[in-house]
């Protein structure tokens, strides 16, 4: 079999190769958009990360495609329906770093809480006073949760561990995990309402597509911090730096935002190559990014030794399964 991988680390390779000795295969460093797709057009399997945008154009002029596998959890930069359309199985990684982006959850909740980054900043100025860093301590106050599943609980783990009280809100309920872990389901506008902090952990879709938006924001407790470790596209960029700027929220730990492969992008957009609308978003990114009360780590809440190496497994052995006749990890069925 054909296998094209796109945005493919140079450790990965080997591993692969190794992996697949007996099919030809092509890499790439770059994302699927970015590449010139003429050697691979008859391939009959892709493997991508989330920066490559597999479109009905691509699939469509890909006749021998029959398996995208996607190295991530999330796959809507993935046309599903274009897939299915042309009888395109589609898999992913369902499990490989709960705990691993869990950490990072925490790592932007301290980092706002006890004001790290800014005290960074005022390091390399040689500036060691102490001014205006003052924090908060994280026991006994409140944590929400949106999205209570693999990732969402061990935040809950955590949360528990420093002595916070925990909200929860998720379409799917777990009575006997929230007595063992001692957290209380509520809706969502409770949650808003009553959280210190809120953190977002569920999945992106249609349905959730700017679930933190101007209507929501208005519900938020005063003071409270958001943090995003999903999906940018869960929060309204406009709606989030009004209420920054409202005193709404008072700070933002985020992993992801919305257009965030425009600010990957900076310079092709700045080249004129692309649409005015996009630079318009770009320098809306900016203006969120350039904030004191703003915390970005650019998607790498994922990135830890252990979890890409589970990654990778999981890659491979959805590969292979498939070569020999057999599916696991499929979505969009």
């Amino acid at each position: 079999m054909r296998i094209a991988f796109f945005e493919i680390q140079d450790w990965e390779r080997p591993l692969l190769e190794e992996a697949f000795k007996e099919h030809e295969l092509f890499f790439s460093d770059q994302p699927l958009q970015d590449s010139d797709l003429s050697e691979i057009k008859d391939f009959e399997a892709l493997s991508v990360f989330i920066y490559s945008r597999v479109g009905k154009e691509i699939i469509d002029t890909m006749p021998n495609l029959r398996l995208i596998a996607t190295r991530s959890t999330g796959y809507d930069h993935i046309d599903l329906v274009a897939a299915k359309t042309k009888g395109v199985i589609v898999s992913n990684v369902p499990t490989y770093g709960e705990h691993t982006v869990a950490e990072h959850t925490f790592a932007l909740i301290l980092a706002l809480s006890r004001n790290v980054h800014k005290s960074h900043v005022r390091r390399l100025k040689n500036d060691f006073s102490i001014e205006g860093l003052k924090g908060f301590d994280l026991k006994g106050k409140t944590i929400g949760v949106i999205g209570a599943g693999k990732i969402g609980l061990h935040v809950i783990r955590i949360a528990r561990g420093f002595g916070m009280h925990v909200l929860a809100y998720d379409a799917f309920q777990n009575g006997f995990l929230s007595d063992v872990l001692d957290f209380d389901y509520v809706p969502l506008d409770r949650l808003l309402a009553e959280s210190d902090i809120i953190s977002l952990h569920t999945p992106y879709n249609e349905k959730t597509h700017h679930l933190i938006n101007e209507h929501s924001i208005a519900k938020i407790k005063r003071g409270s911090l958001l943090v995003n470790t999903a999906r940018g596209e869960l929060v309204d960029n406009d709606a989030l730096i009004q209420a920054l700027d409202q005193g709404i929220l008072a700070g933002a730990g985020l992993d992801v935002i919305e257009g965030e492969q425009l600010i990957k992008e900076e310079k092709e957009l700045l080249s004129g190559t692309k649409v005015s609308s996009d630079l318009s978003e770009l320098v809306n990114d900016h203006n969120l990014l350039r904030r004191d009360n703003v915390v970005y780590t650019p998607h790498i809440a994922f990135y830890s030794e252990e979890a890409l190496h589970r990654i990778l497994r999981t890659t491979i052995e959805n590969i292979t399964c498939f070569t020999e006749g057999a599916c696991q990890n499929t979505v969009g069925n």
